[in-house]
């Protein structure tokens, strides 16, 4: 509840003679605890995420009705010798909930230990930190109370010694522009003024400098040509009224827009306060904002691709269609400067960094307004992500140790989408950690670029053709196993050398992916031909994903792949490896082409526009769809083999990457699934089950190796030598 300035002022008098001749750890102890008190009617109305740097801390506050794009660079006050994080996240709290707008709160260091520049170097820092960030310089406005108001103007003269764009607008509570203390004010206010003294500012400046008269100190004393326009509020009864009257007149006089505001009878900071009486000074300000930060944030939508309409509607709490793509490091991950690469980054994928949404026929997604918070492993790769979290965010980022790992629910996009995001993450972190200047090559998007519109598209409905193509055939045979508890995947990977493997797919006359595929039918074959008689034998058949952005023209992120299905019927009689191979081979040759492709398309997209599937509310649809999946989309294979192929990445980048993984989620009815990729020469081959039983993997392993083929294997299972997967066993 907001209080009224005739007690505020009252009860700053009484504390005033109590607040003389403190000293500086006291001094700093009640400007916390004013802090505190300041934040405690709003803290459930944002969140905040704290950011370590080389020299100091700072704190970006959200609120949780944000409708503002750009932000805020508060600069406390404290004469820049008093104000820890929780100070300055204090008023930061104020301004983001009456504002609807992050506020980034740096907490600079401080005098006597830190003098003139620490303050005034952590406030660049803290400025070039979000134009690195991708925040644009007219959407940045600086505010400042206090020192911390001074400091804003000080950090403008800096920008422009610099050659740095300035910020769209400075908003200053009593800035503190003049050390030397030169105003008349600091005479006539005196006795008046119930929070400050000549006595305090004077020790504050010794403190702080030694050289006063320095612009980059005083602001008052520099060259304000072509600064930012200003909001300026200060009390009448303040000893630095001065400061704010002739700054505000300096501007003017420069050519400046400026805007001062002397609230009659008012102390120094008094906006800091909420006062009841000068509520309308919120108004004020948000009137400034909407003329120098007039972009309304509005968080942007699209409609699910057309792969992706099924995934919602199949949902169980055992097939949750989520898929990790990771990478390991050379080293830990530091995650505070994981979780800053990571807000760096969802600004440039609006078509990933989104969550679901709800509508009426469909669903759809929305852009998240912050990037999620970075999550420690727990248990198993691809634990269930439950259907209330997606509708708050739709992927995660997850760090063990050296690794950082993205899951994403498939709705989203594909395994190349995920790459590209995964790949542009770890740019930004190796930047900010180890100040890496990673070119945007190979997958790397530029973080600061404007997102392209092809990046968005659904890319299904451009490249649908007119004629269709049936999708029928018979059921698979099934793994199975006892299944393991809670969700736990085991993952075993086995790793190669790809030129051996590249070798041995040539000789035979087929490609990688297609000698792997013929692996693991030949051994689902074995498996089957252990336990089931030939004539009750069911076809072995591998679901593998095309990516189409190799046959089609197409930027998107999100999902573009369509599958195809190579297979053998085990009662046609025996199979050798060498004879799956060719039929595996000519099988996909025949099927990867832009028409066969487009022709699948077709068959989905016009089922999608069916005028009665439209009109269905979605309750129905789900219903539908669920049902559809649940006859066609499990049991037409045995397990899913998806290939990311060659991963490169700029040449700055592999030096800090170790290797690379992709791992597909198990089904309920199908235990097993594979991801495939390759890099830095090595062959990743990810096999995931939901079942204890390890008899697929030990059969692959069998046939590779008598094919020559030498396998390092790693796994999570907890009688494994190795353990690359998971934190807990």
């Amino acid at each position: 509840m907001a209080l009224s300035a005739k007690f505020v002022k009252k009860q700053l008098k009484k504390i005033k003679p109590l607040t003389e001749g403190a000293t500086i750890e006291v001094a700093r102890q009640q400007h916390d605890m004013i802090g505190n008190l300041m934040v405690i009617p709003r803290r459930w109305k944002v969140s905040s995420r704290t950011y370590r740097f080389a020299n100091f801390s700072a704190s970006m506050v959200y609120p949780l009705d944000e409708t503002r794009e750009g932000i805020i660079l508060y600069l406390h006050g404290g004469g820049y010798a008093c104000g820890g994080l929780d100070y300055a996240r204090a008023f930061g709290t104020v301004l983001a909930t009456e504002s609807s707008v992050r506020v980034f709160c740096p907490a600079y260091r401080l005098a006597p230990e830190n003098p003139y520049p620490a303050a005034l170097d952590d406030a660049f820092v803290s400025y070039k930190y979000l134009l690195d960030g991708g925040y644009d310089s007219e959407k940045i406005i600086l505010c400042g109370e206090s020192a911390g108001g001074g400091l804003a103007y000080c950090l403008c003269l800096k920008l422009k010694e610099e050659n740095l764009p300035l910020p769209g607008g400075v908003i200053t509570v009593s800035p503190w522009t003049d050390l030397t203390l030169s105003g008349d004010s600091y005479r006539y206010n005196r006795d008046s003024d119930p929070n400050m003294t000549i006595e305090k500012l004077n020790l504050f400046a010794n403190y702080y400098t030694s050289d006063r008269t320095n612009p980059l100190v005083s602001p008052l004393f520099g060259d304000l040509e072509g600064m930012p326009p200003s909001l300026i509020f200060v009390g009448g009864s303040e000893i630095m009224l001065d400061d704010s009257k002739l700054m505000h007149q300096k501007l003017l006089e420069a050519g400046c827009i400026s805007t001062l505001i002397v609230a009659p009878d008012m102390w120094h900071g008094y906006v800091l306060y909420d006062l009841k009486e000068f509520r309308s000074d919120y108004k004020k300000i948000n009137a400034f904002l909407d003329e120098h930060l007039p972009y309304r944030r509005k968080l942007r939508w699209m409609k699910l691709d057309n792969a992706a309409k099924i995934y919602p509607a199949a949902y169980r709490h055992n097939r949750n269609h989520v898929f990790r793509i990771s990478a390991t490091l050379i080293e830990p991950i530091d995650k505070p400067v994981l979780q800053s690469a990571l807000d760096v980054t969802v600004r440039r994928f609006p078509a990933l960094a989104v969550r679901l949404r709800r509508g009426l026929f469909w669903y759809y997604l929305e852009e998240i307004p912050r990037a999620p918070e970075i999550m420690d492993e727990k248990g198993s790769p691809l634990m269930r992500m439950p259907f209330e979290n997606i509708r708050k965010c739709a992927f995660r980022v997850i760090v063990y140790r050296n690794r950082i790992a993205v899951e994403f629910f498939h709705a989203l996009t594909d395994g190349s989408g995920a790459l590209v995001f995964l790949k542009t993450l770890v740019a930004e972190y190796l930047k900010q950690n180890y100040g890496a200047k990673i070119p945007a090559i190979h997958g790397v998007l530029d973080r600061l670029e404007v997102p392209d519109d092809e990046e968005t598209e659904d890319s299904y409905l451009k490249y649908a053709g007119t004629v269709k193509k049936k999708r029928t055939g018979p059921k698979a045979y099934r793994l199975d196993g006892t299944p393991e508890v809670d969700g736990f995947l085991y993952v075993t990977t086995m790793m190669t050398d790809v030129t051996k493997v590249l070798e041995l797919a040539r000789a035979k006359g087929i490609t990688l992916t297609a000698l792997i595929c013929s692996v693991i039918i030949k051994a689902i074959y074995d498996i089957q031909n252990e336990s089931t008689p030939r004539s009750r034998q069911k076809p072995v058949i591998i679901q593998v994903p095309v990516n189409l952005r190799n046959l089609f023209k197409s930027k998107t992120l999100r999902n573009f792949s369509l599958y195809i299905t190579p297979g053998i019927d085990p009662k046609l009689g025996e199979w050798t490896l060498d004879e799956i191979c060719k039929t595996v081979y000519h099988r996909m040759a025949a099927e990867i082409s832009a028409k066969e492709m487009s022709a699948g398309i077709a068959s989905n997209v016009n089922s999608e526009q069916s005028l009665i599937i439209r009109i269905l509310p979605l309750f129905l649809k789900n219903a539908v769809l669920k049902a559809a999946y649940n006859v066609i989309g499990e049991g037409r294979d045995c397990l899913a083999l998806s290939n990311l192929g060659v991963v490169n990445v700029p040449e700055e980048m592999q030096q800090f990457i170790t290797n690379m993984d992709f791992i597909l989620g198990a089904r309920p009815r199908h235990p097993y699934n594979c991801g495939m990729l390759t890099y830095n020469n090595t062959l990743y081959l990810n096999l995931a089950r939901n079942i204890r039983e390890p008899k697929l993997e030990k059969k692959i392993y069998e046939i590779l190796r008598d094919l020559g083929i030498r396998i390092k294997v790693e796994s999570n299972n907890s009688n494994a030598p190795v353990h690359r997967h998971n934190a807990v066993q």
